[in-house]
């Protein structure tokens, strides 16, 4: 934990989004463990009450004197109307978000151009782009100031083949946000884009369509990276100065050098 100037994130209100699993969820809870206020929303609810009950339980095991206010919004980011009302759902105390984690993304499938089912296009794009971009302009009109942090993807630097719609929603999500650091350079917001390689995550196994047999085989033979490792880059960057502005981190697992490219151990 030393990596963190944790007093720089006590009390800050913290919105991270897709927060029910994965690397939304392990965000949350570092968030809390460093004495920040955090706001997490996803469309399950069951699963974001959970959540919450992990981010009390690392608040009170760090000792954190402050913050320590965590609240679940259902909510579904592609879904343009709840976007709409989202701020009146978030309690009065915490309406003034500091840090606003844009980490819903959705992928299903690995079809090829020929055979995308209109339907999980529409998903993708909705949620990866429209959500993402609805979402983060009310942060900037409410607030000019904070930190807007988005997940992007090396697949947002590299396409592949089954991968042409998530590809083309992160490469927009990448541009987006570069072109995003150019529009506030006037103003106190800091924007960075963390662009994970292979994390081993609930992500996957919906991309396989719920077969786990599937999403285990994508690791096979080298280690990957894992919601816990991504969470610490977000608060790591989060936690710098606020003269200073993590604009980019392209984080892998060690055998792996592109979207295509990894060492395989046959052991």
């Amino acid at each position: 934990m030393s990596v963190f100037n944790s007093s720089r994130l006590l009390r800050k209100s913290v919105l991270v989004t897709g927060a029910s699993s994965g690397i939304g969820m392990a965000t949350a809870v570092l968030f809390a463990k460093v004495g920040s206020n955090v706001i997490v929303t996803a469309w399950q609810v069951d699963a974001l009450q959970k959540v919450v009950e992990r981010c009390v339980a690392v608040h009170k095991e760090a000792g954190a004197q402050y913050g320590g206010k965590f609240v679940t919004i259902p909510f579904d980011v592609s879904d343009k109307n709840q976007i709409a009302s989202f701020s009146n759902k978030i309690p009065a105390e915490l309406r003034r978000i500091d840090i606003l984690v844009n980490n819903t993304g959705y992928v299903i499938g690995v079809d090829c151009v020929g055979d995308i089912s209109l339907e999980n296009m529409e998903g993708m794009f909705a949620t990866n782009m429209f959500g993402l971009i609805t979402l983060t302009q009310l942060f900037v009109k409410e607030r000019g100031t904070g930190h807007i942090i988005n997940i992007g993807s090396i697949a947002g630097k590299e396409p592949y083949a089954g991968g042409s719609i998530y590809c083309t929603t992160k490469h927009a999500l990448h541009v987006f946000t570069a072109a995003l650091v150019s529009e506030v350079v006037d103003t106190p917001i800091r924007v960075t884009e963390i662009q994970p390689g292979m994390v081993e995550a609930e992500f996957s196994i919906i991309r396989c369509r719920g077969d786990k047999t599937a999403a285990d085989k994508v690791y096979n033979g080298l280690q990957p990276l894992v919601a816990e490792d991504i969470a610490e880059e977000i608060v790591w960057a989060a936690s710098r100065p606020p003269h200073m502005n993590i604009a980019e981190l392209f984080v892998l697992p060690v055998n792996q050098a592109s979207a295509t490219i990894t060492y395989r151990s046959k052991a």
